[in-house]
């Protein structure tokens, strides 16, 4: 890749997430950390405001606007795919959010992928072979109480169990698995990390109170703590 491509692909990355490292770059453009240097001193001589935070990364500054993106046809066709996918979430709340940013991302398209798009959603189709009945309304909720770090009180009930208990949570990470969405969080009844199935949440409360993160790990979680409903 050419220069120009990179430097508008960095600024693509930058926009779209908080923080990135030169070695982070360096590697999915296959150039030295050098060459990474160069790059974003081009970009901030071109006037972009980037902000160098010491031993963490690149960031942009806040409310710099960016150009508006121009989809390729495969990139519109995989966010195509990504929606039926996402259609067949458990979580009525994720499955609302997910096809209200995707309208907003249509919008940018030009005409002719647009139009491609449409013709290619009508022929896929993603069987659901779960035949569970149950479903969620707080994935959406959920995900904020994990960015924002705040206390979750939930009346849960587990499989085969006709009892509802009630715990105070830290919400930490969530993954999917048979489309279901499951949350792993700190339980101050059980004071341990344990894994709850989002659709057995009865009722949920977001506190305006916040915890002191833990620095949960997922992948050091899955090594060390298969998933088991508590």
């Amino acid at each position: 890749m050419s220069q120009l491509p990179r430097l508008i692909s960095i600024l693509t990355l930058l926009k779209s997430k908080r923080l990135l490292t030169a070695t982070e770059l360096s590697k999915k453009y296959d150039v030295s950390i050098r060459t990474i240097y160069r790059d974003i001193r081009k970009l901030e001589e071109a006037g972009v405001p980037i902000t160098t935070i010491e031993g963490r990364g690149y960031s942009l500054m806040d409310h710099y606007a960016v150009a508006p993106v121009q989809f390729t046809e495969k990139e519109a066709n995989a966010l195509i795919t990504a929606q039926h996918i996402a259609n067949q979430s458990k979580d009525i709340s994720f499955i609302t959010d997910f096809n209200e940013a995707l309208t907003k991302i249509k919008s940018v398209f030009k005409s002719s992928i647009q139009q491609k798009s449409e013709l290619l959603s009508n022929k896929i189709h993603v069987f659901n072979w779960s035949y569970e009945e149950f479903s969620s309304d707080a994935l959406s909720e959920i995900q904020l109480a994990i960015t924002n770090l705040n206390f979750i009180e939930i009346n849960y009930r587990k499989a085969n169990d006709p009892n509802i208990s009630f715990r105070k949570i830290e919400p930490y990470a969530f993954y999917s698995t048979n489309h279901k969405w499951i949350l792993i969080a700190w339980c101050h009844l059980r004071n341990e990390y344990r894994a709850f199935r989002i659709d057995r949440i009865q009722n949920f409360k977001i506190l305006q109170e916040t915890f002191d993160d833990r620095k949960f790990n997922l992948q050091d979680y899955f090594r060390g703590c298969p998933y088991n409903e508590n």
